[in-house]
């Protein structure tokens, strides 16, 4: 799955430069079922506990854990599903209750392992229109003393008279309905408007645990099985799934003809990753023969057949799968590939198997309008989600303790199947700005987490979903790439190949990939020399949360590791095994000449980290490792001497390194604030993209914490002292800005809409705010909305800051799959921070209800809306909402408020301890640079 939020780094970049060069500042649904009847049956309207049919209630909202295996969040191990049958029917007009609904008939399958008279599979707000039935292998219906349905864990449970006997199959029979709410979540509604007409779309996002909303399953990614899909559906859609139909009926219902669309048997699979898609959108590509599989990209009509939007996603999935095919040694599994651009979505992408869904920005582009950033995100996603469809749907994680796995590897390997597609970017060096300085801002923190926990540990939807989050995504590619650098590719794919080989529609846990890894380690002719095995290695990195900080002193030779935290005051109450200590890769560049070391303990005396008084040594080579590096004083002066004499002796990544670093062990007082200012100094010689970017967002911190006191001034005549060198000399490469730089990491780009959209509403008034709303309701272009949208927030005008933040609770006006960018775009508007704050607070309660169970992006809003906390006061305001927010919880974003709670403490000590440093160094910056 990919992360559901997306900043064009390209633009960013150029935003930041453009505003700062300018001195300026840019900017569960409470859910009511109804039935529509299928039969005169009654329906089942659950309490916290209820019984079908009039049988008598088993238990009630008092009942404990201790009741029964019906109140354990986990599915016991007595039954292991083989095979489904499913049959939905969306009705995508309002019904009598004036809700959207689907009727739903399903069979279950499966063996019994262990003998009981307990059937619990999972349901989640679905109505039976009939008492569910147990049934033996032959069909023949099996008695039943009460089926309850129990709301906290979600389960539908069926007491047999009889027990279940071991090694013999039996299924469970129901017919249901369902609401098809726009809650982006199981089977849900979404909507468009084409041509002046409102169209509606059946479709899915059954990750992590929403399958239960579709149809009763045993809904966890151990649970495998097969699966026959029909849809029945009105004659002028057209209906997917992830296998391709094998015939379509007419059939009908309710005196209309309605097409029944009948789907081949599925391969092995997780629920997670079913998939349907009922809609009028039409497709571009090639269906399948019998030399080739079936490739088709599908979206709203008007964006594939009049706007070819859909062109591009085309051209690269058949490169990346055939790479993705070779890379992992294993032919693509299914007879197609499907791609869905849904107009509202919960996430960045999903990679159900044979039908993978997206957001409209992450797969259409229309080369008129879009930029190259856009073009990157629907190359990278791509990607991320066809590199799914081996690593995590052929071969599944067993529980989602160990999810990382799934979308760290896919977080990985997303850059390299986008080199593929377009080997001209020379995109894998950006995975070191995305990811991995991306994540060692979260992982410095002691409210982290390791990669993986126990089982038990992880048990709650809640739980599941919070493990979606940067560390998992991030940190996980971060340590693969670490893993492939120091193994060799070579060893690394041949260890992967036998990996999926093995395990193919099965599932794993972590370490069995360290196991492959390590016999291909042994069976190779190279001389890896690891220092230990490789789970080993790996555990360290993996077991135990953060990273560390080496530390080399160039004048005796002596390395030093140890944990780094952000807040070098704070207190780490999570134990480790290691005691903090990682066996780490050491890579350096001394003398022109490479090395490489193990570091396996917290001290260490190595000979070849001592250099002469013409030297300077730089370790980290291209940030394979995960870790950060500091120096002696002297080595750290003889590196900013050499980027200010001539920086091209210093590797590109490095030379975003030495930043990056040195800001990061500033703000944790392991280096003093001015080495940090120091090493920008040089940066008006340099016109390479990852050392600018490494720059801005070190002083995009500063700018958080001094945008509104007397810092910000001088800060933002140095950044223009800075900047107007590469301004000129992209102004004179592009011919004035009019042509386009092939490199995808050339800073700036013709397409300028972002800055120039921001810029008009940032100086204008209610008339041009008006203008581009009225533009941004009537585009049909995903990117193009979505630049128009976020530059709303770019408004001086606090009155109208507080009608965008209404707005965003409003899905008339903003797709509820917005509502937290929206927000988070007033918030980073220094003039709505304090309004965005101040709603989030007043409206937590709604914001919970309705986004916090149906966008992936919640969890980062109060991330964003607290990113200028910097004084006791608010961290007073801070604590006193967790304390008044208890009740209602704080979902998947519990985890976010305490991480905003440990950066606003570090934000007060680093700003109390610098800020008059910091000014006078800009100060003197400016008087003392001739450039």
């Amino acid at each position: 799955m990919a992360k559901g939020f997306y900043v064009s780094k390209l633009a960013a970049v150029f935003g930041i430069l453009f505003c700062i060069a300018a001195v300026s500042t840019v900017i569960a649904l409470a859910i009511v079922y109804a039935q529509e009847k299928a039969n005169n049956n009654d329906l089942l309207n659950p309490s916290e506990t209820t019984t079908t049919s009039g049988i008598s209630s088993s238990s009630s909202s008092t009942t404990t854990p201790s009741d029964g295996p019906w109140h354990k969040y986990r599915l016991p191990k007595t039954l292991k599903p083989y095979h489904y049958d499913v049959r939905l029917r969306p009705v995508l007009q309002l019904n009598a209750q004036r809700l959207y609904a689907f009727h739903g008939i399903s069979e279950v399958f499966f063996t019994c392992n262990e003998a009981t008279s307990l059937v619990i599979i999972h349901s989640n707000k679905l109505n039976f229109t009939t008492t569910p039935t147990l049934r033996d292998s032959a069909g023949k219906p099996l008695s039943v003393s009460k089926v309850d349905i129990v709301l906290v864990t979600q389960y539908l449970v069926l007491h047999a008279v009889n027990p279940l006997e071991v090694g013999k199959n039996y299924s469970v029979y129901t017919e249901f309905d369902g609401e098809l709410a726009d809650d982006l979540a199981g089977f849900y509604r979404s909507e468009y408007v084409e041509d002046g007409e409102t169209k509606r779309i059946a479709t899915t996002q059954m990750a992590a645990t929403d399958a239960r909303k579709a149809f009763p399953c045993f809904d966890e990614p151990a649970m495998k099985a097969t699966f026959n899909i029909t849809i029945i559906h009105k004659r002028d859609y057209v209906a997917l799934s992830n296998m391709n139909p094998i015939r379509h009926n007419n059939i009908i219902v309710d005196r209309d003809i309605w097409t029944e669309t009948v789907f081949a048997k599925t391969v092995k699979m997780s629920t997670y990753l079913v998939a349907f898609v009922v809609s009028q959108f039409s497709s571009v590509g090639d269906p399948a023969n019998s030399t080739n599989r079936a490739v088709r990209i599908w979206g709203r009509k008007k964006a594939i057949e009049d706007e070819n939007q859909g062109e591009y996603a085309l051209s690269i999935t058949k490169p990346i799968l055939d790479y993705f095919e070779e890379y992992y040694n294993t032919t693509y599994p299914l007879p197609k590939s499907d791609q869905v651009a849904l107009p509202d979505f919960s996430a960045g992408a999903m990679e159900n198997w044979g039908l993978i869904t997206y957001r409209e920005t992450a797969l259409l582009f229309d080369p008129a309008v879009s930029s190259i950033g856009n073009k990157e995100r629907v190359a990278t996603v791509v990607a991320h989600e066809l590199a799914h469809q081996w690593f995590g749907n052929l071969v599944t994680i067993r529980w989602w303790n160990d999810m990382w796995l799934n979308e760290g590897f896919a977080s990985y390997v997303e850059y390299l199947g986008a080199d593929k597609a377009e080997p001209s970017w020379n995109i894998k060096d950006l995975i070191v700005l995305n990811d991995v300085y991306r994540v060692m801002a979260v992982d410095a923190l002691v409210s982290s987490h390791p990669l993986t926990s126990k089982e038990e540990e992880v048990n709650t939807p809640d739980e599941i979903n919070q493990l979606f989050d940067a560390i998992s995504y991030s940190k996980g590619a971060s340590v693969i790439r670490m893993l492939s650098s120091f193994l060799s590719e070579e060893v690394f794919v041949k260890g992967l190949g036998t990996y999926l080989k093995t395990f193919e529609y099965d599932n794993t846990v972590y370490s069995d990939l360290w196991t492959h890894l390590q016999a291909a380690v042994d069976a190779t002719s190279q001389s890896l020399d690891l220092p230990q095995p490789v789970a080993n290695i790996m555990d360290t990195w993996v077991l135990q949360m953060g990273f560390p900080v080496v530390t080399i002193d160039t004048t005796t030779g002596l390395v030093t590791q140890k944990h780094f935290l952000l807040d070098s005051d704070s207190t780490v109450t999570r134990p480790s095994e290691f005691s903090y200590t990682w066996i780490v890769p050491m890579s350096y560049s001394k003398n022109a000449s490479l090395g490489n070391y193990w570091l396996q303990t917290s001290t260490a005396t190595v000979n070849e980290f001592q250099i002469h008084t013409n030297e300077w040594l730089l370790a980290n080579i291209n940030v394979t490792g995960y870790y950060r590096v500091n120096y002696d004083d002297g080595n750290w002066n003889k590196l900013i001497a050499q980027l200010e004499a001539d920086h091209t002796n210093i590797p590109v990544i490095n030379r975003a390194q030495i930043i990056d670093d040195a800001f990061n062990l500033a703000r944790a007082k392991v280096v003093n604030t001015r080495r940090a200012l120091d090493t920008t100094r040089y940066l008006w010689k340099d016109a390479e993209y990852m050392p600018w970017q490494a720059a801005l967002s070190s002083l995009n911190f500063f700018k958080q914490m001094f945008d509104r006191s007397e810092v910000y001034g001088p800060m933002g005549k140095y950044m223009k002292q800075q900047v107007r060198p590469l301004f000129e000399y992209f102004k004179n490469m592009t011919g004035n800005f009019t042509t386009r730089p092939e490199s995808l990491t050339d800073h700036i780009h013709p397409n300028l809409r972002s800055a120039v959209y921001c810029t008009a509403v940032a100086h204008g008034g209610e008339a041009e705010w008006n203008f581009l709303w009225e533009k941004f309701v009537e585009s049909d272009i995903a990117q193009e909305s979505d630049k128009r949208r976020a530059a709303l927030a770019c408004s001086r005008e606090t009155w109208i800051l507080n009608r965008l933040l209404e707005y965003s609770l409003n899905t008339s006006k903003i797709r509820r799959q917005d509502a937290v960018s929206t927000i988070n775009s007033v918030c980073s508007n220094v003039i709505g921070q304090s309004l965005g704050w101040d709603f989030v607070r007043a409206k937590w309660k709604t914001i919970v209800n309705e986004l916090g169970g149906s966008t992936f992006s919640f969890r980062n809003i109060l991330h964003q809306v607290t990113l200028r906390f910097s004084t006791d006061f608010d961290l007073q305001q801070l604590e006193q909402f967790k304390f008044d927010n208890q009740e209602s919880g704080f979902g998947t974003a519990a985890q976010s408020l305490e991480q905003a709670i440990e950066k606003t403490k570090a934000n007060i000590r680093w700003v109390n301890e610098n800020k008059e440093m910091v000014l006078n160094w800009f100060k003197d910056a400016i008087k003392s640079e001739n450039i």
